[in-house]
């Protein structure tokens, strides 16, 4: 008999040990969360508004990133137009993220490929709504080039572009001005391909890898006419580049990964288109 009792003791004390630490195991679960917080989701834009925003803080213009990295960033304007899904064939086969610079007018009839540049994590800027000489424009119609083509990516469900080229490198005085009122960035360029003149693969190749340096900001061209010898020549860019030890990002994490100086001069005339 008094084995018995001695036995349903035991059984007792195990169940009660065995509740005991399932209990704290509850608490620790539950209390151990607050302290224990998942790592925050990660927000591109915000990451590339804030790059952009560092350095508009003291410079109305980029041409090209610092040189301590090993950043380049590739660029195409005149998009959207035909030739774009050439252009982001190649980029998405060789996971190549782009920074393209576009016309608001062009969005009327291309608009896909917008938005296939925003699903693929490219960045859109802005070209002005109809591409043309900005410094030939009065300060109202300037604004209105630049308004109208950022309100027509937002409409399309993109975020507001921050960037800005001027179309055949067109700016003055009052180019600045508006830009400072939209709180553009104007992105200019250190090695000009001419693609849009189309001189060959081979020249295009040729020009972006001669002048391709760290900080570099190559022009190109997705639209404004026949790009069939771009879309050649990226392949053959993008893996010499690599080879070569280059990143190729876009213009805000070059922004972001590499700032340029401050203090660096204004070029009084560009050539570009």
């Amino acid at each position: 008999m008094t084995s018995r009792v001695q036995i349903r003791r035991r059984r007792a004390a195990a169940v009660a040990t065995l509740a005991g630490l399932l209990a704290l195991a509850i608490v620790a679960l539950v209390g151990g969360g607050h302290e224990r917080s998942a790592p925050p989701a990660s927000d591109p834009e915000g990451e590339r508004n804030a790059a952009v925003n560092a350095v508009v803080a003291y410079t109305p213009f980029v041409k090209e990133g610092g040189d301590r990295g090993r950043d380049v960033a590739l660029t195409f304007d005149d998009g959207p137009g035909p030739y774009t899904p050439g252009v982001l064939e190649v980029l998405e086969r060789y996971r190549v993220h782009a920074t393209f610079f576009e016309i608001g007018k062009m969005l009327e009839y291309f608009s896909a490929s917008t938005l296939r540049e925003l699903r693929d994590g490219d960045v859109i800027g802005d070209h002005t709504e109809t591409h043309p000489e900005m410094a030939l424009l009065s300060a109202h119609e300037q604004h209105e080039e630049l308004f109208e083509q950022i309100a027509r990516i937002e409409l399309l469900g993109g975020p507001r572009p921050l960037l800005f080229r001027p179309p055949y490198g067109s700016y003055d005085a009052t180019t600045m001005r508006e830009l400072h009122k939209l709180h553009l960035l104007m992105i200019l360029w250190s090695v000009d391909t001419d693609d849009y003149l189309q001189p060959g693969v081979a020249t295009i190749v040729e020009r972006a890898l001669a002048g391709a340096h760290p900080g570099a900001i190559i022009l190109m061209h997705d639209a404004g006419g026949t790009r069939t010898q771009t879309i050649a020549a990226l392949p053959t860019i993008i893996t010499t580049l690599r080879a070569r030890g280059f990143q190729l990002v876009t213009v805000p994490q070059l922004l972001r990964d590499d700032p340029p100086p401050p203090g660096q001069p204004l070029p009084s005339s560009l050539r570009g288109d």
